[in-house]
């Protein structure tokens, strides 16, 4: 397959269940019909498991060693497919 941009041949990948193709001169990234809907489920679940319990402020429950002044973040699955 070729890249719509610069007509490169597009190099296939596959991260957690989901082929992606993407070019390595433009780094363009192309998705085939449901894999987007793929990745925007399995973000869904994530974030549904991650639902942890808020103290006043509105932010998650720490451990000891944790900084208090900050909320944590949590890490979207799109840090894992496109790290």
């Amino acid at each position: 397959m070729k890249c719509p941009v610069d007509n490169e041949t597009l190099t296939m990948a596959e991260r957690q269940g989901v082929e992606i193709d993407f070019c390595p001169k433009c780094r363009g990234v192309w998705l085939d019909r449901g894999e987007l809907d793929k990745i925007l489920l399995r973000e869904a679940a994530l974030e549904t498991a991650a639902a942890a319990p808020r103290d006043a402020r509105g932010w998650r429950e720490r451990d000891e060693d944790d900084d208090d002044r900050y909320p944590r973040r949590k890490r979207s699955i799109w840090y894992d497919i496109f790290d």
